[in-house]
Parts: structure tokens; sequence; C-alpha cells
């Protein structure tokens, strides 16, 4: 027989419940998005852009784009976690945390890009490219655009931060807006492949932290 819900147990169930009706609205909006913005957004977008692809402009926003390379936060979040383990556990969670969350959203893009194999914008510039070749299994980088990896690190990131500095959230929110927006400018990605990205980086790090880090983070006072 199922045991009855007690009344300390009934709040956190109703909490668990509403943070699923959230990540399943998320993923819905964004897969409403991006086949929105396939037909309506992405070519245009990058049309535009692409009239900007050179000098500082260009400089600059490469430089951006570096940020959201996963090696800085991947080596950054065990050096955090494997120095500061016995001598702050709020830093070291974090550093795990953030370790994990970027490495998992970060392996997730790539199994999605290879299995959608969404072809590049620098494909519909030179070649008039545009779409999907669904399970064609392409491993060239061409045929990886979707979702942006560098927009789920930095969201995975930032939102991994956050949880150690809830003051500066909307500063490495913001930050990590720059770069995914940087992929688009740079003409990487579709607008709809940083989209679809950046909510892989988020609904990474609210399943991880409630499945495997809620617990150290509560210990340790940091929410």
């Amino acid at each position: 027989m199922q045991k009855p819900i007690s009344d300390a147990q009934a709040p956190e169930n109703d909490a668990m419940n509403d943070r699923r009706q959230t990540l399943l609205l998320l993923l819905l909006a964004t897969l409403l998005f991006c086949a929105i913005s396939f037909f309506l957004f992405d070519q245009p977008v990058t049309l535009y852009f692409h009239q900007f692809d050179s000098g500082p402009w260009h400089s600059v926003w490469k430089a951006v784009t570096r940020a959201g390379q996963s090696e800085w936060y991947l080596v950054g979040g065990l050096l955090l976690f494997a120095g500061l383990r016995k001598r702050n556990r709020r830093i070291s969670s974090t550093g795990l945390l953030l370790f994990s969350t970027v490495a998992v959203s970060g392996l997730t893009a790539d199994v999605i890009k290879v299995v959608l194999c969404r072809a590049r914008p620098k494909l519909l510039l030179e070649q008039g490219i545009y779409g999907f070749d669904l399970f064609g299994w392409h491993l060239k980088h061409a045929w990886q655009s979707f979702p942006s990896g560098h927009s789920a690190t930095a969201l995975s990131a930032a939102l991994s931060l956050s949880l150690l500095y809830p003051r500066l959230r909307p500063a490495f929110i913001a930050a990590a807006v720059v770069i995914a927006a940087s992929r688009v400018v740079l003409c990487q990605h579709y607008l709809s492949d940083v989209v679809a990205g950046s909510a892989l980086g988020a609904v990474t790090v609210a399943l991880l932290y409630q499945r495997f880090f809620r617990t150290a983070f509560d210990e340790t006072g940091t929410l």
C-alpha cells in the first residue's frame, strides 16, 4: 500500500510539481519559438548580421564569444571543487555544480546536433543550404548548428554561479545573454539555435540542482 502523504511532505511535493510544470512550459515555449523562428526570423537575422562580418565590430564579438567556451568553466569548476572541498563546502559545491551542468548540457547539445544535423549559417551564406538533415549523422562542424553549445554553456555557468552569488544573478544572466547573442552576430548560429541552447542550459541547471545539489546547498546556507 502507498503511504499517505504527511502534512510536512505536501508543500514539498506541491513545489516539485510547480517546478516540473515550469520546466515543461519552458520546453514547450522554446519549441514553439524555434519553430516560428525557423520560418520567419532565422534567415533574415543571419543575412542582416552578415553585412558586418568584418572590421572592429567583428573582432569585439569574437572576443566575447570566447567566453562561451566550455573549458573555462569545466576547469574552473573542478579547481573550485578540489581546492576548497575541505575548507569551504559552499564554494566547493558550486564548483562541482558548475562543472556538472556545463558538462551535461554540452554533451547533450552535442548528441542533439548529430541527430538533427542542422546546416550552419555558413552553408546558407556560401551554398544556399538551409534546414535539417534529420538522422543524417553528420560529424562535420558545418552540419552541427542546433542547438548552440556556447549558449548552453553560458546559461549553465551563469545560473550555477548565481547560486553562489544571488545578488549578482542579473549580471551573470546579462553576460550569458551577450555571449549567446555573439553566436548570432558572428553568423555561427541561427537565432533559434541560441534560444534552444540557452533553454537547454537553464533546464540542465534546474534538474541537476534539484536532484543532486539541493541538500548540499541548503546545508551550507546558500539559499
